[in-house]
């Protein structure tokens, strides 16, 4: 699997390095149907799954990118830092929704390299953590720069969360799933809505009867 943590929810992936960035997210655990969620794959104690994804992750994106894969070795203090970078990433992405305060990140180095034939170029730099994250920040700032930031979205099911790129022409998605989490909002809607009308007491049989 190139993408393993978005493929646990049957989700194609977004366009170029984009999918990084997803892919990160989807890491997070989440409540499924059934006996069981699915993990944190970069969960305390976790180390060879966190290993197995990073493998996959960085394989794909050097697949997509263009790049030589790269081969990553994360340690156990590596696992709180992704933790930390996959919940500034997710709180920028509602910022960016709602117009919420800005996330500042800690420091990821990247290079940037200009070619013969005058193109600008952003290299991820440094191990483990580290590496990601300049991957993940420098992946971010180029779909911002081709306008394709803002199709990275949060499913809106809160026991899912879900990252998924939105491919709708508008640009309106808000569930991962329409028929899953879409289905499954509407109904707890309409079911909210049943429980208030219920609770209104009904005025025509307070009026006393004429005589």
């Amino acid at each position: 699997m190139n993408w393993p943590a978005t493929e646990r929810y049957c989700l194609s992936p977004a366009p170029g390095g984009l999918a990084l960035v997803q892919e990160l997210l989807n890491t997070a655990p989440a409540c499924r149907p059934g006996p069981t969620g699915l993990p944190d794959l970069l969960g305390d104690g976790a180390l060879g799954a966190a290993q197995e994804w990073a493998d996959g992750a960085v394989r794909g994106w050097a697949r997509e990118t263009g790049r030589p894969d790269v081969h990553l070795v994360l340690t156990d203090e590596d696992l709180p830092k992704l933790r930390c970078l996959r919940d500034q990433v997710r709180r920028a992405l509602a910022a960016g929704d709602r117009g919420g305060a800005a996330v500042r990140f800690t420091s990821a180095p990247v290079v940037v390299g200009l070619a013969g034939d005058g193109t600008l170029t952003v290299e991820p730099e440094g191990a483990g953590a580290r590496w990601l994250a300049s991957a993940v920040l420098a992946e971010g700032l180029l779909a911002q720069t081709s306008g394709v930031w803002r199709r990275l979205k949060i499913c809106r099911n809160p026991e899912c969360a879900a990252a998924f790129y939105d491919r709708s022409r508008n640009n309106s998605g808000v569930w991962h799933s329409v028929r899953g989490c879409g289905n499954a909002a509407h109904l707890r809607a309409c079911r909210e809505r049943r429980r208030v009308q219920d609770d209104i007491p009904d005025k025509t049989a307070e009026r006393p009867v004429a005589p």
